[in-house]
């Protein structure tokens, strides 16, 4: 990844800047355009410390860099899809000029946020893909439940389930918020805590209108490439 040589003591001079763990050229893993080849903007931080977390990685670090470069970047891979995400995108207020930014570079854009930061500045145009932070995540009380009726039928709710614990209760937020009558809903199983088969069966048990997620990545290449 070509980065920024600014650091941190002269990131706010100037043109807004923001801080990248990496940019990289992938399959997608998740989500609506799983399988599709995206490019990943990584952002550096987190409030979160999720129990799960496999990108703890991009939790301090990166490199500064302007968000023209990080467009440029984008489009040197000659993808159409690019997703942003983190750590947490949203805890970088320059984030949503840099969505704007991609939007307006002809890219179809999605964002990977947990869910603990308000979602109504984000661009229409782009793609939110939403975290609702279950309980064996250790971080359900950092919920912001006010984006769900922020959300729309571009966007998409996720659960990353550990247990029957977080299956019961992904299942009451589901019946609650009427979800899947605002978004697509994915369930998701922890990898290495969960079983898929038990998540799938669970869900064809109770006849939810959910779409089951694996991660195509972590199919493909192990943990060694988690991303």
């Amino acid at each position: 990844m070509t980065t920024s040589s600014n650091k941190a003591g002269n990131a706010n001079a100037g043109e807004p800047r923001i801080r990248v763990t990496e940019i990289f050229h992938s399959l997608q893993g998740e989500s609506r355009t799983v399988g599709w080849p995206t490019v990943f903007v990584r952002l550096t931080g987190c409030p979160l410390r999720c129990g799960y977390c496999d990108t703890a990685y991009a939790f301090s670090g990166g490199e500064w860099m302007t968000l023209a470069q990080v467009v440029d970047q984008v489009r040197h891979h000659g993808a159409h899809f690019v997703t942003v995400t983190g750590g947490e995108p949203l805890a970088q207020p320059d984030v949503i000029p840099l969505l704007k930014m991609l939007c307006d570079s002809g890219l179809e854009v999605s964002l990977e946020t947990s869910g603990s930061r308000d979602i109504a500045a984000v661009d229409e145009r782009v793609s939110v893909v939403m975290d609702l932070k279950t309980p064996g995540s250790g971080e359900c009380d950092k919920n912001l439940y006010d984006n769900i009726d922020r959300l729309d039928s571009n966007d998409q709710v996720k659960f990353v389930i550990q247990d029957r614990e977080d299956y019961e209760w992904s299942r009451q937020q589901l019946e609650k918020y009427r979800l899947d009558q605002k978004c697509e809903v994915l369930f998701s199983p922890v990898h290495g805590r969960l079983e898929t088969r038990d998540l799938a069966e669970w869900i064809l048990e109770d006849k939810l209108p959910v779409r089951l997620q694996v991660q195509l990545h972590k199919l493909i290449w192990g943990d060694e490439r988690a991303r």
